[in-house]
Protein backbone atom coordinates (compact mmCIF):
# COMPACT_ATOMS: atom_id res chain seq x y z
CA UNK A 1 0.00 0.00 0.00
CA UNK A 2 1.25 3.41 -0.94
CA UNK A 3 1.01 6.37 1.40
CA UNK A 4 0.33 9.81 0.08
CA UNK A 5 1.58 12.92 1.78
CA UNK A 6 -0.97 15.69 1.46
CA UNK A 7 0.33 19.21 1.51
CA UNK A 8 -1.60 21.93 3.20
CA UNK A 9 -2.52 24.36 0.44
CA UNK A 10 -2.83 28.07 0.87
CA UNK A 11 -6.28 29.44 0.07
CA UNK A 12 -6.62 31.35 -3.19
CA UNK A 13 -7.17 35.06 -2.87
CA UNK A 14 -10.07 36.55 -4.78
CA UNK A 15 -10.27 40.24 -5.48
CA UNK A 16 -13.70 41.82 -5.41
CA UNK A 17 -13.95 45.20 -7.14
CA UNK A 18 -15.72 47.98 -5.30
CA UNK A 19 -18.51 49.80 -7.11
CA UNK A 20 -16.50 53.04 -6.98
CA UNK A 21 -13.46 51.42 -8.62
CA UNK A 22 -15.31 49.97 -11.64
CA UNK A 23 -14.93 51.90 -14.89
CA UNK A 24 -17.60 51.65 -17.58
CA UNK A 25 -16.44 51.79 -21.18
CA UNK A 26 -18.44 52.56 -24.30
CA UNK A 27 -18.55 49.77 -26.89
CA UNK A 28 -19.72 49.99 -30.49
CA UNK A 29 -21.34 46.86 -31.97
CA UNK A 30 -22.12 46.46 -35.67
CA UNK A 31 -25.20 44.20 -35.95
CA UNK A 32 -25.16 43.83 -39.74
CA UNK A 33 -25.55 40.20 -40.89
CA UNK A 34 -25.48 38.76 -37.35
CA UNK A 35 -28.22 36.35 -36.18
CA UNK A 36 -30.65 38.14 -33.86
CA UNK A 37 -30.62 35.56 -31.05
CA UNK A 38 -26.87 35.19 -30.87
CA UNK A 39 -26.42 38.95 -30.97
CA UNK A 40 -28.88 39.29 -28.08
CA UNK A 41 -26.87 36.84 -25.95
CA UNK A 42 -23.60 38.64 -26.63
CA UNK A 43 -25.12 42.04 -25.85
CA UNK A 44 -26.74 40.78 -22.64
CA UNK A 45 -23.42 39.39 -21.41
CA UNK A 46 -21.68 42.68 -22.21
CA UNK A 47 -24.35 44.67 -20.37
CA UNK A 48 -24.04 42.41 -17.31
CA UNK A 49 -20.24 42.60 -17.43
CA UNK A 50 -19.66 38.88 -17.89
CA UNK A 51 -17.10 39.55 -20.63
CA UNK A 52 -14.80 41.34 -18.17
CA UNK A 53 -12.18 39.70 -15.93
CA UNK A 54 -13.43 41.67 -12.91
CA UNK A 55 -17.03 40.38 -13.18
CA UNK A 56 -18.83 40.20 -9.86
CA UNK A 57 -22.52 39.26 -9.68
CA UNK A 58 -23.44 41.81 -7.00
CA UNK A 59 -21.61 44.78 -8.59
CA UNK A 60 -22.57 46.60 -11.79
CA UNK A 61 -19.52 45.96 -13.98
CA UNK A 62 -21.22 46.20 -17.38
CA UNK A 63 -20.35 48.59 -20.17
CA UNK A 64 -22.45 51.00 -22.22
CA UNK A 65 -23.24 49.68 -25.69
CA UNK A 66 -24.20 51.40 -28.94
CA UNK A 67 -25.62 49.11 -31.64
CA UNK A 68 -25.40 50.29 -35.25
CA UNK A 69 -27.02 48.70 -38.32
CA UNK A 70 -29.71 47.04 -36.21
CA UNK A 71 -32.08 47.08 -39.20
CA UNK A 72 -29.66 44.79 -41.07
CA UNK A 73 -29.71 42.04 -38.44
CA UNK A 74 -30.21 38.57 -39.93
CA UNK A 75 -33.43 36.74 -39.04
CA UNK A 76 -33.17 32.97 -39.43
CA UNK A 77 -35.98 30.56 -40.29
CA UNK A 78 -39.49 32.00 -40.65
CA UNK A 79 -39.06 34.74 -38.06
CA UNK A 80 -39.44 37.52 -40.62
CA UNK A 81 -42.92 36.30 -41.64
CA UNK A 82 -44.16 34.99 -38.28
CA UNK A 83 -43.02 37.66 -35.84
CA UNK A 84 -43.70 41.37 -35.66
CA UNK A 85 -40.70 43.55 -34.85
Amino acid sequence: MRSFAFRKREPMKTTIPKASAVTHAWKLVDAADLPAGRLAVVLANMLRGKDRPDYTPHTCTGDMIVVVNAAKVRLTGNKEEQKIY
